[in-house]
């Protein structure tokens, strides 16, 4: 049963009509900061922000990535890595991109 908390918007009136609001959805489950945030611009693109929100919404994806899974490694990131092996004579020009990773493990910490 909802809380009469939830009735209550104060600004505005995009969560209105939906089924449950971001904000009793996300309390109820005990989300964290970035997760909440990420579902109530999700739900609130089409009646208010548009684009904007989804672009806060990916943002606070990203928040979540970088703290939970660590920073995501761009090509760029990749080819210097590959650059920096090949140069110490790890790797060759023949080297796949699974290989390399497993060479960039061992690299990284070599009693594995």
């Amino acid at each position: 049963m909802t809380s009469k908390v939830y009735n209550k918007q104060i600004g505005g009136s995009h969560y209105k009509d939906m089924v449950i609001q971001p904000s009793e959805f996300i309390n109820k489950n005990k989300l964290q900061f970035a997760e909440g945030n990420a579902i109530k611009y999700i739900c609130r693109h089409a009646h208010k922000g548009e684009v904007q929100d989804l672009e806060k919404a990916k943002h606070y994806i990203d928040m979540i990535i970088d703290r939970d899974y660590g920073r995501t490694q761009t090509w760029v990131d990749g080819y210097n890595n590959w650059k920096e092996l090949q140069d110490k004579g790890v790797v060759s020009n023949k080297v796949k991109l699974g290989e390399l990773k497993k060479l960039l493990k061992k690299e990284r910490c070599p009693h594995n």
